[in-house]
């Protein structure tokens, strides 16, 4: 049985969370000799929904039964690093989570190395068909921790009649975006918002500080671990943050988060949104707006014209804790039935998957995505270290938009606090 928190099954129903049918590929497990219940614990977007009616499937084998339990990413990484550094049995047999729990849950040990297994049952699921970089992406230190289901990145989804209609050309840099919205009008009433993007919460000012500060040729960290992100680059990445937020978002937009962005996108309200992929797989959706036909979807916006594009590549993993209690073998091959050809081929509709087979499959959004991911600003480098960096960010970055703290002062502040924690853990030299 899936179990979700109550807020988010109302927020089901405000956004149409979409019930998907299963690829029809069979589960052929063999069944175990005892009965097994296998628990398994991720978020919710489209593609993740998929694949939990796909891994539920496979409780039609004897003595099998496996339960999907859904809550959003914030609550499930806090449960996730409660249940797996206390010690004792996991409770969860099978994790959902994405670049920066290679490292923060690998180094640890908090979840298996998978070599042997993957090596195992390279050729009954066909695992090269996942190109070597995804794989190397679920690495840290030569081990393979996580599993690539989905691919992601974040890009603009846009209404193709109001720019053509008004003979506007989607914005290919911040600049272009940033005059843009002065020319629609911040407040515009024809809109509800003009422009969208998610800084609703602390780590979303934090993400899309990521990107701008790689898109500027900046880092999070240097080779020593010492902090890089107070730089020159840094402010600059700050700034523009702010300057967007300012002429596009406005103090209406700063509220929105991802459910009330891709709702206001459905219903008409709004022309321009930089927004993650999974969401706008699933953004024409003709259950959930009428207005399919005319949303378009383009690469996310560069800083410089030559320079990359200020959209990270993300992918999705399952992981396997350390700790659970059962056969590791036994869910290995669940994840496999899960993420098979066949069930990535359907999963394509709606969202971008991992396998090669799978790419023709895809709905109108991937060239946009493949674009971004393609001459976008990478990811995180694998680094534990990188985690405190993150939670740091997270704290002051989103108290620069009120005034609380200028640029400088929550760099340098968020500076301080990772050498202190960073140093204490060993990452830096005392």
């Amino acid at each position: 049985m899936r179990k979700y928190l109550i807020i988010l099954s109302l927020l089901g129903l405000l956004i149409g969370v979409p019930a998907f049918a299963q690829s029809g590929d069979a589960c052929t497990i063999e069944a175990p000799a005892e009965p097994v219940t296998l628990e398994m614990i991720s978020w919710p977007f489209a593609i993740t929904e998929f694949y939990g009616a796909e891994m539920e499937a496979c409780s039609e084998i004897d003595n099998l039964t496996i339960n999907t339990n859904f809550l959003d990413s914030s609550s499930l990484q806090e449960q996730v690093r409660l249940a797996l550094s206390a010690g004792g049995d996991s409770p969860y047999d099978i994790l959902h989570g994405a670049n920066g729990q290679i490292a923060e849950w690998g180094a640890p040990g908090w979840v298996m190395p998978l070599n042997d297994l993957i090596d195992k049952y390279r050729d009954e699921y066909d695992l090269d068909d996942i190109p070597p970089g995804y794989w190397e992406s679920g690495s840290y230190n030569g081990n393979i921790y996580g599993i690539p289901v989905v691919g992601n990145t974040l890009h603009l989804v846009y209404r193709t009649d109001v720019f053509e209609e008004n003979g506007w050309a989607v914005p290919d840099t911040y600049t272009e975006l940033i005059n843009w919205c002065d020319e629609v009008g911040l407040g515009n009433p024809d809109w509800e918002l003009i422009y969208a993007m998610d800084v609703s919460r602390s780590r979303a000012w934090e993400l899309e500080f990521f990107m701008l500060l790689r898109a500027m040729g900046g880092d999070y960290l240097g080779d020593d671990n010492m902090p890089a992100f107070n730089s020159d680059e840094g402010l600059a990445a700050v700034d523009l943050m702010i300057d967007t937020v300012n002429h596009c978002v406005g103090e209406d937009g700063v509220a929105y988060g991802l459910n009330e962005i891709q709702v206001a996108m459905g219903n008409g309200g709004l022309p321009l949104t930089k927004i993650w992929a999974s969401r706008a797989a699933t953004m024409a959706d003709p259950e959930r707006t009428d207005l399919g036909d005319v949303i378009g979807y383009a690469p996310a916006p560069r800083v410089t014209e030559d320079g990359p594009r200020a959209g990270s590549a993300w992918l999705d993993f399952y992981f396997i804790p350390t700790n659970t209690s059962n056969d590791p073998d036994l869910i290995f091959q669940v994840i496999m039935e899960t993420v098979d050809a066949a069930s990535q081929q359907a999963a394509a509709a709606v969202g971008s998957t991992t396998r090669n087979s799978a790419g023709e499959y895809g709905g109108p959004y991937l060239p946009a995505a493949n674009a971004t991911i393609g001459n976008g600003i990478g990811n995180y480098a694998v680094n534990p270290a990188i985690t405190i960096a993150i939670a740091k960010l997270e704290q002051y970055l989103p108290l620069v938009w009120p005034g609380d703290m200028s640029a400088e002062e929550a760099l340098e502040a968020a500076a301080a606090d990772y050498i202190t924690e960073a140093t204490a853990q060993g990452y830096i030299e005392g």
